[in-house]
This record gives C-alpha cells, structure tokens and sequence, in this order.
C-alpha cells in the first residue's frame, strides 16, 4: 500500500537559496523572499547613477523646454517622479511641467498614470496590457493624434534600460525622438558581492537567480566573460539553477543565450515572488525511505514534512544517492561528489555520519558492507515518483 505524503506547513522556498541581483528594491524583494523561507544572497549586478547627478536627464530635460514635445510616454511612476523631483533641484521643475502639459502623454501603467496625476498633468491613454508594444501599436495606429506620428516629437521616458524597438520603430515612421534616461545603470562600485554570487551558482549553493532588469542579466554574463567563467555559468543556468525574472524584457538577454527563464504572467515583484514559490516545490525530489518521506530541496530535507539543514557535503552525498534510489553507490563515486577534491575515503564516512545527524533517522541511509551506501526506498510504496529539478542532471 503506499504511503501518502504528510501534510505540513512548510513555507514554500524554505529550503532553497535564491540570488539577487537587483539593485533598486533589492531590500523589499529579499525581505518577500525571506517571508516565504528562502535563503537569500545579495549580488547587485548594477549600481544606478543618481538622477540629480546626471548630466544626460538634465540635457534632456532642458532641450524639452526650449521645445516641448508632441507626445511624452511615462513608463514608470518612480521614474517620472524621478525626472519632475531632479528637474525641480535643478530650478526648473515648472519649466518641465510645463512643456510636457503643451502636449499629450501616455502612461504605460497605472504606476506612471498615478505619478502624471500627482504632478498636476492628465494622461491622455494606457494600455491595458502594460506592455511597451502596446503604446508603440497605439502611436503608429494614429488613436493618438489621428494622423499617426510623421513629423511629431515623441519624448520616451526610460526605465534604466534602453527601448530600441520602440524608438527604431517610431523614427522610422517618421518621428523625431527624444530618449529621456531617468535612471541610468553601472556597473557596481564594489564587484565583489557579485562575484561570490556568482561562484555560489558555479559551486550549485545557490537554487535560483533573480533578475528584475535586463541590464542586471547582461551585466552578469558580462562579468562572467571577464572572470572566464562563462560557459561554466551558462551551464548551470541550462541546468539545475532556476532564473527567475520580472517579465520578458528582463528575460530577453538570458533566452538570447538559450537559457530558460520563468516569469510571471504580470511584470511586478510581487507577482514574480508568487510565481517562485508556485515553481519550487515541484522542483523538489519526494522519496519513501524507510517508512519515511524525504524531500530533497538545495540545501535542506524535508523528513515527513519537518525541514532539516544538511551541510554541504551531506546535501552532495544525498543528492548523488537519490539519483538512483535503492540503489547501492559505490564509495569511489561518493568521494567524486564531495565538494573539496578530496582523495581519501574517509571524507565519505565523516560526511555521512553527519549526514545522518542531520536528518535525525539513521536509517534513511544504509552502508552495504565493502560496496557502498544506499537509500533504504520502501519497495511498497509503490513507483518512485518523478521530479526533483534539483536531482536531475545536478553535479551538486
């Protein structure tokens, strides 16, 4: 008869190390992530240019006053609010509203909608889709102005990355346009969290990487190139390390190297983190042991439904062992699991008896006498169930 899996109340992501790479909000997305019981390691792959410094919003922001545009397209509130509250330090926040108000302006979202309102100007359209190639379709369709957009000036307001599509797409069709860059990106002033982030995916500690920006994810591959690791990372983002994004434009630099992502159906942080921890524990491996079930997530088991911490070398030998269950694993290929590089045999014997401590049931795991280790499946509990993203393919 088999054995039905305990109930528990388990948080989510506990159990699972995930990598973030934002810099704006990187605080508000850990802490949501943490709720929910993930490890959570910091690695900015980018630091943003404070608006007030930048020279390049403020040139803008000037050219638009001497001549006001057509159209002005808001895509983010924080972003908008951004530009008015840089464009008031520098004593022409009046100047700005202005001029934009001469015109018609476009929110992307109800976020930019709110910040268009809160300035004391009125949106004119926004898509219900929220997405860029709405309003591009919206622009060029003439439901703007009537006429379409030869001949018009069209102020794109960024949002930390560059829209190319969209503004290729309206210069061709005639428009002369002016790319406002609110927020800018760089590389981070101190790379080294990045790096240890990195090597944690390299080493199989870290489970997921989340991306909020497009720039954040080619920025890491980018870094990787320079350290020489790039097809080491690429193959663990092919494999066992999930990435996770905010939405497709924040995936585009990952699928443009055939690594695949998962996102939410709405591009928001919230939305994002539901999605995670929807994903994870179907990616968890659920064995009968012993009368027991166990349930292997990145660094930690689950032992009928209460979470266990494994250190690392344990975690290795479990995982190698449950890649093939009730099946005897010779010593040799446990020793070439182990973290470390290690020779001696021995390294085998202290990280199972430890391994053992960890999961608080001896007997989950067997030693065959001069042939190796086995975990003790329960043959009556019917077929091994499938799963276990983590598992497959994972030289963890």
């Amino acid at each position: 008869m088999a054995i039905d899996p305990p109930l528990t109340e388990v948080p989510p992501l506990a159990g699972f190390t995930v990598g973030v790479t934002a810099a704006r909000r990187a605080d508000e997305l850990g802490t949501m992530l943490q709720r929910r019981g993930a490890v959570v390691q910091h690695g900015a792959a980018l630091r943003i240019v404070p608006v007030a410094d930048d020279t390049e919003l403020a040139d803008a922001t000037r050219g638009l006053i001497a001549r006001p545009p057509d159209i002005t397209v808001a895509t983010t509130g924080i972003g908008f609010r951004g530009w008015v509250e840089a464009a008031d330090g520098w004593g022409i926040g009046e100047e700005l509203l202005a001029a934009l108000g001469a015109g018609k302006l476009i929110a992307r979202g109800p976020k930019a909608r709110g910040a268009i309102r809160a300035s004391g100007l009125m949106d004119t359209w926004s898509p219900p889709s929220e997405s860029s190639a709405e309003v591009l379709d919206y622009l060029l369709d003439g439901a703007c102005d009537g006429r379409g957009v030869d001949g018009l000036r069209i102020a794109v307001q960024l949002h930390g990355e560059p829209l190319p599509d969209v503004v290729e797409a309206l210069t061709v069709a005639g428009a002369t346009v002016i790319e406002v860059p609110v927020y800018r990106w760089m590389p981070p002033v101190d790379i080294g969290p990045l790096d240890r982030l990195m090597d944690g995916v390299l080493t199989g500690c870290v489970d997921v990487l989340a991306f909020t920006s497009a720039p954040a994810a080619a920025s890491l591959l980018a870094r990787a190139s320079e350290r020489g690791v790039r097809d080491e990372l690429l193959t663990a983002l092919r494999g066992p390390v999930l990435s996770l994004c905010v939405g497709p434009v924040t995936a585009a630099p990952l699928e443009a190297v055939d690594v695949p992502t998962v996102q939410p159906q709405r591009s928001r942080l919230g939305a994002m983190v539901r999605r995670l921890e929807a994903e994870m524990p179907g990616r968890a491996r659920r064995l009968p042991v012993a009368g027991h079930w166990l349930e292997l997530r990145g660094h930690a088991v689950l032992v009928d439904g209460v979470l266990r911490g494994v250190p690392p070398a344990g975690m290795a030998l479990l995982r190698a062992l449950a890649r093939r269950p009730g099946r005897v694993v010779a010593r040799a290929e446990l020793l070439r699991a182990l973290p470390g590089g290690s020779g001696d045999e021995h390294a085998v014997e202290t990280a199972m008896a430890r391994l053992r401590t960890a999961l608080g049931e001896p007997k989950l795991v067997q030693t065959v006498v001069k042939r190796g280790y086995r975990l003790a499946l329960d043959p009556a509990a019917g077929p091994v169930p499938v799963g276990g993203h983590c598992l497959h393919g994972d030289k963890r």
